[in-house]
């Protein structure tokens, strides 16, 4: 439930070690009526999913939950009901799928370990059938049933309370939160209103010079706003993580990379100066425009952290956003000439509350980014070189929905 590299190296260890140590146990010290080495071998190895690479460098993707879901089933529910019955429901198993049961229920969602015990139980014990064992001891097949029910009724009651728990601490975080964001609104309108003030001064008779600087001056007040609107939405959203709104529409990828680019809060004109976009191919894609729009303002934010602390000031393509398609899929790749991040830590900046900045940050920003993509049916990934900047990837599923203007030649934008 709370994935993590450390955690699931944890798991692969206790798990291959604890299936080699089990057997002799049950083989020699406590010899059971059945036992069997190589169904034990292939548990320990099977531990090996839990320490692939792909699944530990990003624990909390799609596809590391659906391996970390098969690898869990087929080492508790089956396994554990199959011999269970292979041992005709004996003192020792029985004590043993009761443990598995709570272990199941702590280790995943209630929903998915009530599905699993389901399915993984009737698999194992149909299993054990197809080789003429019994799933309840002959002695007192209801005893036998009385004690998992009642280790069943005991997880899922921990699992809901659980839940419960998690939730009620999310309602009270939101609540907060939204009385924060009410807070801070109140004088952000007040400073998008300067803006208009200032935008009205200039149109009284004043130099071209002064109306310009007016003009300057209201936009980027107006543009802080904005970006600091956005932060509160995302700051709301981060604390529910993976509870974000489910809008969808068509977003044309270069329009919004574009405008983003184009409207984002720069600190200086240098600032502003370093950034390109160039689009290769323009692509159409479904998902919530706001929030994408924040995803690329959170990648241009920690690029630009990154230039800044580069050891030599931002020239014009230090900074580069590229709209294309790769290998069928759409990309938003951002691009900076930074300090780069180390192998290291590209394991961990998409955790929540991890920071590679330290001092800054709330280690909340990749990991809204990363949900965001993910709830699109798209992927997040990062490549790195330390001292040698960094490249983030956004890759998602094309969409006719809207048409799709392929370029001849690629374009270049300046801004």
């Amino acid at each position: 439930m709370h994935p993590s590299p450390r955690r699931l190296v944890w798991i692969g260890f206790f798990t291959f070690s604890g299936h080699l140590l089990i057997y002799w146990i049950w083989a020699h010290a406590v010899p059971q009526p059945y036992e069997n080495l190589g169904a034990r071998l292939i548990m320990a190895l099977l531990a090996l999913f839990y320490l692939m690479p792909g699944l530990r460098r990003d624990p909390t993707s799609a596809m590391s939950g659906r391996l970390f879901s098969l690898a869990t089933w087929i080492q508790l529910p089956w396994f554990f009901s199959w011999m269970y019955a292979m041992n005709g429901g004996n003192q020792a198993w029985l004590g043993s799928v009761a443990a598995m049961v709570l272990i199941y229920y702590h280790a995943t969602d209630w929903r998915l370990a009530t599905l699993g015990l389901l399915s993984g139980g009737a698999a194992g014990l149909y299993s054990a059938h197809l080789m003429g064992a019994s799933p309840v001891g002959p002695d007192q097949p209801m005893a036998n049933v009385v004690v998992i029910a009642f280790a069943w009724t005991m997880g899922l009651m921990l699992g809901i309370s659980s839940a419960n728990l998690r939730r009620a601490r999310l309602l009270n975080t939101l609540s907060t939160m939204g009385v924060m964001a009410h807070e801070l609104r109140t004088p952000l309108a007040t400073v998008n209103l300067m803006g208009d003030v200032l935008r009205n001064l200039s149109q009284h008779d004043v130099s071209d010079a002064k109306r310009k600087k007016f003009e300057e001056l209201a936009t980027r007040l107006q543009n802080l706003v904005r970006s600091m609107n956005r932060q509160i939405d995302t700051q709301i959203s981060n604390a529910q993580l993976l509870r974000l709104p489910r809008e969808h529409s068509a977003i044309q990828a270069a329009e919004l990379v574009q405008e983003v680019v184009a409207n984002y809060p720069y600190r200086s004109s240098r600032e502003r100066d370093c950034v390109r976009v160039q689009v290769q191919q323009d692509f159409c894609f479904m998902g919530s425009r706001s929030l994408f729009a924040q995803v690329v303002i959170n990648l241009l934010k920690n690029a630009l952290h990154a230039l800044a602390a580069a050891s030599h000031a931002p020239q014009p393509g230090d900074l580069r956003v590229d709209v294309g398609i790769h290998h069928g899929k759409g990309r938003i790749a951002v691009s900076d000439d930074g300090i780069g991040i180390s192998h290291e830590l590209q394991s961990r900046i998409f955790e929540p509350f991890y920071s590679s900045q330290a001092g800054a940050g709330n280690g909340l920003g990749l990991t809204f980014c990363k949900n965001v993509v993910e709830g699109a049916h798209g992927r997040l990934s990062v490549h790195s070189e330390p001292g040698l900047g960094a490249v983030f990837m956004i890759d998602l599923p094309l969409t006719t929905t809207a048409p799709v203007r392929p370029a001849a030649t690629a374009q270049s934008q300046w801004l």
